[in-house]
């Protein structure tokens, strides 16, 4: 009975049939689907826009028109534990594009980077959002409650380990991003122009220097 009700809970969260757009602010499979869908246009207009600036402003439209799908499956409380945690996975993508669209937009006026150096930090934080995203795909598959060749502990192992990888992936990118901004500090250091750089960074950047 207890795996019945879980595995109603997580098709509340994740991709439960068509949805009328009525309750976008209060369905979650509805708005599980907008962050998925979300993280998947960002990483196609990465792709396939024609330089990196043009590239950066569609990616912050798609995140900003997908935002409120993020903050409304925050604000959605009553879920049984178990489906919490599917939540929880689902919400770590949409941290992780946060964190990228934040950064990424200080970094393209940071001078202690050059142009090819953006492209290639772009690329990481794009194939981390790629490879998060894939992470939900495989989620998708085992909460589908038609699904029969999994047992009730199979399934719930693999919603255990897709929320550690997730959260592994969210570490990584805040790891990357710490990184990136530790080389533009080094170089302000050796121009003497810390204090400009810690300006743009914010009270973020003092925890790497």
């Amino acid at each position: 009975m207890r795996i019945k009700f879980f595995m109603l809970c997580v098709s509340l969260v994740l991709f439960a049939g068509k949805i009328n757009a009525q309750w976008v602010v209060a369905d979650p499979s509805n708005l599980a689907q907008g962050i998925v869908n979300t993280t998947r246009q960002i990483v196609q207009t990465s792709s396939t826009a024609s330089n990196m600036l043009n590239n950066f402003k569609e990616v912050q439209k798609v995140y900003n028109q997908g935002k409120e799908y993020y903050d409304a499956l925050k604000a959605v409380n009553n879920l049984v534990k178990d489906a919490k945690k599917v939540q929880q996975t689902i919400l770590m993508v949409g941290d992780i594009s946060d964190i990228y669209i934040s950064n990424f937009g200080k970094m393209l006026s940071d001078p202690n980077f050059s142009v090819d150096e953006l492209n290639a930090i772009a690329d990481g934080y794009v194939k981390l959002l790629e490879q998060s995203n894939d992470v939900l795909n495989e989620l998708k598959g085992v909460v589908n409650i038609s699904t029969l060749s999994l047992s009730d502990k199979e399934r719930m192992d693999v919603v255990d380990n897709t929320y550690d990888r997730m959260v592994n992936y969210r570490n990584l990118v805040k790891y990357y991003t710490n990184k990136n901004i530790g080389v533009s500090l080094l170089r302000a250091k050796k121009k003497n122009d810390t204090d400009r750089v810690m300006s743009l960074y914010g009270n973020q950047s003092e925890r790497y220097w």
